[in-house]
This record gives structure tokens, C-alpha cells and sequence, in this order.
């Protein structure tokens, strides 16, 4: 048998492709495997370089794109930049006397756009007209635009990073590296020489990027991945000294151990749980599998469904506050529901069945500003859900689906769910004010985001108690998508706090060490020929727990 598992692993061919990765560094750390190097077709193209940075990447970019335009030939202009460029650029096109140059329009290309809006960006002009295309990073080399022979790049990005000191998301604008910057200038040359304009120095570019770009299990929360690694029962698998390929922080990892084990993914000892088990085969974040475990027994998983399926929509749904012109609409314009003074999980709850309500119709969407796209997205993951959740129940007596759940149950046990998905990510209001204190390991003072349904009482005050989804800092910390909980939620989850050691949540080390007596001699003399023969022992492991893998990945 292990014969035949050596030979079945020794014809396994990975193959690995990227156009940024460091291919050195990864040939490296699996034991110097083949680096194969496929050069693309690339022209030639030319780099400019500032002089100096400038005082405003807004207007500089601005400028270098209208010098373009006006002096340089036929060809599309492709433009990095994280502000608002599209309106001014506009302004500047219509300023132009009438004939003293080709024909412009101005188009923005970024992931959250409608598909009917990025369709635009890769739709040829019209003759003798040029195309301004003011991009953010899914132009480096997610999408390529067939046309553009000048880019214009700022030198920055807008990067989503997780701080695990704070377990605080942040939406900063950062300096790109090395590899971005090449992969930016390569989209002057897909079809023709071209020509890059970087609003900074040459000196910048050598002395102060990155050689390449900070990898993103670095900026993210590892939650979910720790949870995948516990899940393989790798026998004396210790997280904190787990062999990545790029090590995320040492933070970053207890951080996510300790969510494991506030959410009973993990227990004390570091061990995945049966909970845990479940909640790895759900293609969530940890917190939503969890309150769907939960919701699940408390008889409200059919609701705990679609709120999991509406907070995992990527972009926006709801129309922002700002007022859009009267349009004629097919429904009364009656209000959005108000989240029933809970906040805003109920609120998407509720949305989500006045839609069902409506046979999902588009135009409903449509009358109360909704995003469309979002809606159909919500729609087929909170099916997938459903589906993947009665796959579970088929194989486990911890997990009953109840098809015939009413819609309109009461959302106390709801709320009680959120409160156990989301256990490390707590807090509770101050007592003279309207301030927050997040509950865990190192709190934070925070606010109420000002887009939230939660609304004070009648003495101006919000609940004691609240589960949000993210902490994002803006101009202050904000709690976003937050919803009421009950003080007697929260304090067994206080209570675990207390019980917490990380040293033990990594698992793979020595939990204590045992005195040997006349007594117990004899146990640790048999424990100790158990280790002795551990080699042959943790090879079945490892085979016993591919074929677990390979199970659930025939589940799914």
C-alpha cells in the first residue's frame, strides 16, 4: 500500500501559472521544481518619468491625459487612478473649442460595475474618437483592453488590508510595487508601441517599491484558511510554525485561532471541533457557517440563509443616500423596510422577501434603486447554500433542515444565531453615550456607521448589545452592518475569553508535561514506544486524512 501510494504521488504533475509571481521563490519552496518562462507578445514601450512627485495625483493625471489628447495620435488613453478623474475629465473634453481635436469619451472600469457599464470599456470608439479609461487595478492584468497605447500611471492603489490588532478592515491608498508598475506599462504594447507616463521619479520607482506586491494572505484574515488547515488533520500540524510559502505575521495567525474558538470551530486545546468539521465543508466565512449551524437548530436557518447570502455579495445593494431624480415607477414608491428597529441583517432579511414576495422581479429591483446584478448574485448563492446545508443533514444528525420553516418566524432566534456566528465580533454601548466598546481581545472604541438602519430609542440610546459584521476605518472606526443582541447572549462568550491560551489553539505542541512516578511509569513507557514507532503511524495519518479530503470534496 505505501508502495502504490509513493508511485501515485510521484505521477502527480502541479501546475503552477501566474504573470506576477515570484517564480524563483516558488520553484524554491517546492524543492526546486522546473521554472518554465513563457514571454508574451509585447511592444515596445517607451517610459516617461516626472520629475518630481506631484502635490496632486487628481490634477496631474488630468493634465498628462489631456497633453495626450490634444498632441499625441489616435489611441486610447488608459488611466491608474484612485480618485475621482471621470467627471473632471469630462468637464475638461467639453471645455475643448469644437474641432481642434479627435472626438473623446471618458468611461470608468472597476469590478463593482454593472456588466452592461464594463461591456463599454472594451467596445471599440467611434471613428476618429479616442477613449479615456480611468481604471483601478483589475486593468494590471485581470482585463485587457484591446486600443490603448498610452497609460498614465499614478503609482498607487487602493488596497483592502486587515489589521489583526485591531481586527479592523481599512481601505488605504498604497504604493504599488515593482511588479505592478511593469504590468501597468505592458498595457501600452498588446497591439502597437506605446508609451507609459508614471507621475513620479525614476528614483522613486528603483529606491522606494516593493520588488513585488505584498501577498494578499499578508493583508487578510486567515480565519478561514486556519480552519481549512485544522480541518486536514495533519497529525502535529502547529499552526504558528506552519511552513507558508509567504509566513503571514504571527498576529494575524493567533487571531484568527482565537475567532476559531470563540465561534467553537476549535476547542481549548486547539482541536477542530464537530462544529468546526461542519462549518470547513460550507463555502463561507467562519462566522456565517457558524450562525447558519446555528440558525439551523434554533429552527430559523431558512432566514440565517438569506442574510449569510446578502452579506457575501460583494458590492453595495442598497441605494446609497444621496437623492436620484424622479423616475416612473412600477410599484408605489413606498420606503425600504427599516430592519424592524433591530438593524441591518434584519433589514436585508427583509428585502430579500419583499423581493421573494415579488416573484423577484427586476423591475422591483429597479423601482427601490436595488442593484440588480447583486440581487441575482444574493438569489443563486443563498441556493447553492440551501443545497450544500441539505448535503450536510444527509450525512450528519447535528444539522436538521426544516423545509417547511415560515419566512416570518420571529427574529429573536435569528438574532440569537448572529450572536454565536459572530461571537468575536461583539460590542457594547458605553453607558453615557452612543459610543461602542467591542468585546474581545483587544477592544476598540467605535461607532454606529451613519448607513445603518439602528436607530436610537426614545431616550436617544442604542441597545446595550450589538453584533456587527466588519469594522472598517474611514475617518473614524465604524461597526457596519449591525444588529441588536441580548446581554445573556454575551455572557458565556465573555466567559470563554477567560479560558483562552493561544500557545494551545495552534496545536502540534506539548500541552504539559507529565512527573513520572512509580505509577505512572508504565503509561508513559507505552506512550513513549507509540512515538518510537510514529513514522509508520503518521504516514497512515497523512493517507487517512487524504481520503477524508478527497470525501468531502466528492460531497460537494
Amino acid at each position: 500500500m505505501k508502495r502504490l501510494v509513493r508511485r501515485r504521488a510521484s505521477n502527480l504533475k502541479v501546475l503552477i501559472t501566474s504573470a506576477t509571481l515570484d517564480g524563483e521563490k516558488v520553484s524554491k519552496f517546492f524543492s526546486d521544481c522546473p521554472l518554465l518562462t513563457v514571454p508574451g507578445k509585447l511592444f515596445p514601450v517607451e517610459i516617461f518619468y516626472s520629475k518630481e512627485r506631484p502635490i496632486s495625483y487628481l490634477e496631474s493625471s488630468l493634465k498628462t491625459a489631456m497633453d495626450i489628447h490634444v498632441r499625441e495620435p489616435e489611441g486610447d488613453i488608459l488611466i491608474f487612478m484612485t480618485g475621482q478623474l471621470v467627471s473632471k475629465l469630462e468637464d475638461k473634453v467639453r471645455s475643448l473649442e469644437e474641432g481642434s481635436c479627435m472626438d473623446a469619451i471618458i468611461l470608468p472600469l472597476h469590478g463593482s460595475l454593472p456588466p452592461e457599464m464594463q461591456v463599454r470599456a472594451f467596445s471599440p470608439p467611434p471613428p476618429n474618437c479616442r477613449r479615456f479609461i480611468v481604471a483601478t487595478n483589475i486593468a494590471e492584468t485581470s482585463l485587457t483592453v484591446d486600443g490603448v497605447v498610452y497609460v498614465i500611471d499614478s503609482g498607487y492603489v487602493k488596497q483592502r488590508q486587515y489589521n489583526p490588532a485591531t481586527g479592523m478592515y481599512s481601505l488605504d491608498v498604497v504604493q504599488i510595487s515593482k511588479v505592478q508598475a511593469n504590468q501597468r506599462a505592458g498595457r501600452a504594447g498588446r497591439t502597437r508601441p506605446g508609451k507609459c507616463y508614471r507621475l513620479y521619479p525614476s528614483r522613486v520607482y528603483h529606491d522606494d517599491f516593493l520588488d513585488v506586491t505584498v501577498p494578499e494572505i499578508q493583508q487578510s484574515s486567515l480565519a478561514g484558511s486556519v480552519l481549512y488547515l485544522k480541518s486536514l488533520d495533519l497529525p502535529d500540524i502547529d499552526i504558528l510554525k506552519f511552513d507558508f510559502l509567504d509566513p503571514p505575521s504571527t498576529e494575524s495567525l493567533e487571531d484568527a485561532l482565537k475567532q476559531l474558538y470563540l465561534i467553537d470551530a476549535i476547542d481549548e486545546n486547539g482541536s477542530i471541533t464537530s462544529i468546526g468539521r461542519t462549518m470547513a465543508e460550507l463555502p463561507l466565512e467562519p462566522s456565517l457557517s457558524r450562525t447558519l449551524i446555528e440558525a439551523n437548530e434554533y429552527g430559523c436557518l431558512s432566514q440565517a440563509l438569506t442574510v449569510a447570502a446578502m452579506l457575501s455579495a460583494k458590492t453595495n445593494l442598497l441605494p446609497g443616500r444621496s437623492k436620484n431624480n424622479e423616475k416612473k415607477r412600477k410599484y408605489p414608491p413606498l420606503e425600504l423596510p427599516d430592519g424592524s428597529g433591530f438593524g441591518d441583517h434584519i433589514q436585508l432579511l427583509q428585502i430579500y422577501e419583499c423581493w421573494d414576495e415579488n416573484d423577484y422581479d427586476i423591475g422591483w429591483c429597479k423601482d427601490y434603486d436595488l442593484q440588480v446584478r447583486g440581487m441575482m448574485f444574493v438569489k443563486e448563492v443563498r441556493k447553492q447554500l440551501s443545497q450544500i446545508m441539505q448535503k450536510i443533514a444527509k450525512g450528519s444528525s447535528d444539522v436538521r433542515v426544516n423545509q417547511n420553516q415560515k419566512r416570518r418566524q420571529s427574529y429573536r432566534n435569528l438574532r440569537k444565531a448572529l450572536s454565536i456566528g459572530f461571537a468575536s465580533q461583539l460590542a457594547e454601548r458605553m453607558r453615557h453615550h452612543n459610543g461602542f466598546r467591542t468585546l474581545g481581545f483587544k477592544p476598540q472604541l467605535v461607532q454606529v456607521h451613519p448607513s445603518s438602519v439602528l436607530k436610537p430609542d426614545d431616550d436617544g440610546l442604542y441597545p446595550n448589545y450589538v453584533v456587527y459584521h466588519e469594522l472598517i476605518a474611514t475617518s473614524r472606526p465604524y461597526m457596519r452592518n449591525v444588529c441588536a443582541v441580548e446581554r445573556q447572549w454575551v455572557i458565556p462568550i465573555l466567559e470563554k475569553l477567560d479560558k483562552l491560551d493561544v500557545r494551545k489553539l495552534s496545536g502540534g505542541g506539548l500541552g504539559h508535561v507529565e512527573e513520572i512516578t512509580e505509577g505512572n511509569k508504565s503509561d508513559l513507557l507505552k506512550k513513549e514506544a507509540v512515538i518510537v514507532t510514529a513514522p509508520e503511524e503518521q504516514e497512515s495519518k497523512i493517507q487517512a486524512a487524504r481520503e477524508r479530503f478527497l470525501a468531502r470534496k466528492g460531497k460537494k
